[in-house]
């Protein structure tokens, strides 16, 4: 039960859904999820951490830079199905769209920049 609260709780807020829907793309640097949503860096690594300790992303660093992406395969199954529960009854929403459409751009450009230039902000 403690597990699942942990998720709904996580899920209650719209901009950690829609930073767990990009994900769906895979692994991004929090330079690249700080770009897309235009926020502070220190409010996307706060929802980011809320996101990591229910378990619904995993993190690494490299350097400086810190990296999320959605669980693995071995994740518990009650992980795996509230994420793919989000990404069905999200399916065709127009904020989510438009997110994916502007991560491709933000996807083309080199991570490593990308975050040095949101240092010198």
């Amino acid at each position: 039960m403690r597990e699942f609260m942990k998720i709904t709780k996580a899920l209650a807020d719209e901009s950690r859904v829609r930073m767990l829907l990009v994900l769906r793309h895979g692994e991004l640097c929090v330079c690249q999820i700080t770009e897309l949503f235009g926020l502070a860096p220190s409010t996307v690594s706060k929802h980011l951490s809320i996101l990591f300790q229910a378990c619904l992303v995993e993190s690494r660093k490299d350097g400086r830079w810190i990296y999320y992406k959605l669980p693995g395969r071995g994740a518990p199954a009650v992980l795996r199905n509230a994420v793919a529960w989000v990404g069905k009854s999200m399916a065709g929403d127009s904020l989510v769209l438009k997110d994916d459409k502007q991560l491709k751009k933000i996807m083309r450009e080199d991570p490593v920049e990308l975050c040095k230039r949101q240092y010198r902000k």
